[in-house]
């Protein structure tokens, strides 16, 4: 059997050169590419991609570490992630937290990425010391994507989540509510960050528009479509319900609107309600948002990744995005801040007029 050390051999370079050539990595030249790929249908050599890996040092796989992957945001980065590395060759091999602190601390505080991954990407990741000191130690190239911890030395692709919330806020401002409840994230899970920069947009919002927050409009729940409907409950509990929600996403927000229409509330003409994401069925179920590119930032984020492990290409550019920067000449200090957008649609309305 024809063995990769052969070719490298007939086509006078080294393993670790067949390998690149092989996998159609830009770091190999043209000419040393057609030697390699002459000698390799000389010998009748059949690439094992495990083979050509450790032949480079390399695993070719990318860790991606997400809280719940169940959850609409962090599904759609990983597929877009994978969808990405294929493409070049890598292989994904995914943490799933499931929101459980003691998982976060076996994968991250442990040996368990060492020689299995060539670099790290964090999604919505939170970190203690122990595991930044653990990610420093490895040595791997990074990078963050959405709110969670920032690792030094590395990139971060994210949105304004602050400024996302502002806008959310904003929209039922501009329409004429002054009683805004907002369902938030539940600070307990992994300490989420996200949630807590979308209230401060929220609370910002209400304040530069003369309102002070009410503290009995504003609920915690899990970031699913049953916390937004207990939160739902809950709010409706405490009393005279809100002319508006602002939910601090869409899966709360459409727990929002079962809550609402189970309590023969309408929506908008009684209860307004908007979320963030833009999630696939926020548009069947008319449900305003301020959209965000969830897809958008796992691709970015898998090129800059893509960069250290073999090319240099230049990053595309979102739409209506920042310029795009050589990731080989810039790579790890400003984060890369996607832009979000206001999406009306029928669950918002200017407030009854009684």
């Amino acid at each position: 059997m024809t063995k990769i050390d052969d070719v490298a051999r007939l086509a006078g370079v080294s393993t670790a050169t067949v390998s690149r050539a092989l996998r159609g990595l830009p770091t190999v030249s043209a000419a040393t590419r057609r030697r390699v790929l002459a000698a390799a249908e000389q010998l009748q050599y059949a690439v094992s991609p495990s083979a050509s890996r450790l032949a480079g040092g390399r695993t070719a796989t990318v860790a991606v570490v997400v809280p719940r992957i169940t959850r609409w945001f962090f599904g759609t980065v990983v597929e877009a992630v994978e969808e990405t590395l294929h493409q070049r060759g890598y292989d994904l091999l995914l943490y799933n937290l499931g929101g459980r602190e003691h998982t976060r601390q076996r994968v991250l505080r442990t040996a368990s990425l060492h020689k299995r991954v060539d670099a790290v990407m964090l999604v919505g990741t939170p970190l203690g010391p122990a595991e930044l000191t653990f990610l420093a130690a490895l040595g791997l190239p990074g990078v963050t994507v959405s709110s969670g911890s920032r690792v030094p030395g590395w990139p971060c692709v994210r949105i304004d989540d602050l400024a996302a919330a502002r806008t959310a806020t904003r929209h039922l401002l501009d329409l004429g509510h002054r009683r805004i409840a907002h369902i938030s994230g539940d600070p307990h899970e992994l300490t989420f960050t996200a949630h807590r920069e979308r209230r401060r947009g929220y609370q910002e919002a209400l304040r530069s528009a003369g309102i002070v927050p009410d503290p009995s409009l504003d609920v915690e729940s899990q970031f699913t479509t049953d916390g937004g409907n207990q939160a739902t409950v809950e709010l409706l509990a405490r009393g005279e319900p809100p002319t508006a929600i602002f939910a601090a996403s869409d899966e709360l927000a459409m727990g929002a609107l079962r809550a609402l229409r189970g309590a023969g509330l309408r929506v908008p003409q009684d209860v307004s309600v908007i979320g963030i994401d833009d999630h696939d069925l926020s548009g069947v179920l008319g449900l305003s948002t301020v959209a965000q590119p969830a897809a958008e930032q796992g691709r970015l984020a898998a090129h800059i990744l893509l960069d250290p492990l073999g090319g240099r290409a230049l990053l595309p550019l979102p739409a209506g995005g920042p310029a795009p920067r050589d990731a080989g000449t810039d790579p790890h200090v400003t984060p890369v801040i996607l832009p979000t957008r206001l999406v009306v649609r029928d669950s918002t309305a200017p407030p009854r007029a009684d």
